[in-house]
C-alpha cells in the first residue's frame, strides 16, 4: 500500500508549488515547495496556522483566528504527489509544514518515488528541530533547515527543545539553524543554545520576525547589524518583500 501525506490544502488542490526559496541559506533557489499540516508546536506568530489552529484546541495566536481542519487538509499518496512535483522544471524540492517530520513514511515514499524517475532530485527539509529524522530520512535529506523555536513563539521549553533531535542535527554537515527574532534581547537565547548543543556560528542564521514588510523594515536594519557584529548570517524574507503574505507564490 503507498504511502500517503496529510498537505495544507490551497483552493481546492494541496498546497504544492514553484517558487524561489525566501528564507534561510537557500534563499533565491528555484524550489517546489510541498506543504504539509499538522504540527507538534503553536507558535503564536506562525504565518501557517492552517495547519494546526484548529477549532476547539486552546492554542493562542496573535491573528486569533480558529480553522476548520477538515476545510484546510487534503491526503494524496506519495505516488500521486510525487506526479505532480514531477509536472514542475525544477529538481529542488523542500518539504515544509507545518512540521513535515511528523510524516516520515510518506516522505519516504515520495523520496523514492521522485529519484526513481530522476536522481538528481534533491531535498530540503523545514524543521522545527523536535522529531528525530528515521535511518532513510537521516541519509536522504540533502539539507536540513531547522527553525529552532525561542520563547518568543510562545511555545514552553520543554516542547520546543528536545535534547536528542537538537544534538543529531548539531552534528549534521548539512544543518543549518535559523532563529526568529523579534528583538534584541533574543540573542541571549540564541548563545545560549548555541552553546549548550555547540551550534557551529558559521551555520547560524538570525532572521527577523514579521508577517508582512513594515514589520521586517522594522527589525532588519538592527539585526543586520547584530549578525555583522557577532558573526552570524543574516536571513531575510524574500518572499515577503516580493508578493506579501500571499499563500502558494
Amino acid at each position: 500500500m503507498d504511502a500517503v501525506l496529510k498537505l495544507a490544502k490551497l483552493g481546492d488542490k494541496a498546497e504544492i508549488f514553484h517558487t524561489l526559496q525566501g528564507e534561510g541559506v537557500s534563499m533565491g533557489v528555484p524550489s517546489v515547495f510541498i506543504r504539509s499540516s499538522l504540527c507538534n508546536l503553536h507558535c503564536s506568530w506562525c504565518d501557517t496556522a492552517y495547519t494546526w489552529n484548529w477549532e476547539g484546541t486552546p492554542w493562542s495566536h496573535e491573528d486569533d483566528e480558529k480553522y476548520q481542519k477538515q476545510d484546510y487538509i487534503v491526503t494524496h499518496s506519495a505516488k500521486e504527489v510525487a506526479e505532480t512535483v514531477k509536472q514542475y522544471p525544477c529538481k529542488n524540492v523542500i518539504l515544509t509544514g507545518g512540521e513535515p517530520l511528523l510524516q516520515q513514511e510518506g516522505w519516504t515514499g515520495l523520496i523514492k518515488s521522485l529519484r526513481a524517475t530522476d536522481p538528481s532530485y534533491r531535498f530540503e527539509v523545514e524543521t522545527n528541530g523536535t522529531q528525530l529524522p528515521d535511518a532513510f530520512m537521516s541519509e536522504a535529506v540533502d539539507q536540513w533547515n531547522v527553525s529552532t523555536k525561542l520563547s518568543n513563539s510562545g511555545n514552553n521549553e520543554k516542547l520546543r527543545i528536545k535534547d536528542d533531535a537538537m544534538q543529531f542535527f548539531a552534528a549534521q554537515e548539512n544543518a543549518w539553524f535559523k532563529f526568529v527574532v523579534q528583538s534584541a534581547e533574543d540573542l541571549a537565547e540564541v548563545q545560549e543554545l548555541e552553546a549548550r548543543f555547540s551550534l557551529p556560528k558559521e551555520r547560524i542564521l538570525l532572521m527577523p520576525e514579521g508577517r508582512d514588510e513594515v514589520t521586517l523594515q522594522k527589525r532588519r536594519l538592527w539585526l543586520a547589524d547584530i549578525c555583522r557584529d557577532q558573526g552570524y548570517r543574516f536571513s531575510d524574507r524574500l518572499h515577503i518583500q516580493l508578493w506579501g503574505a500571499k499563500r502558494g507564490v
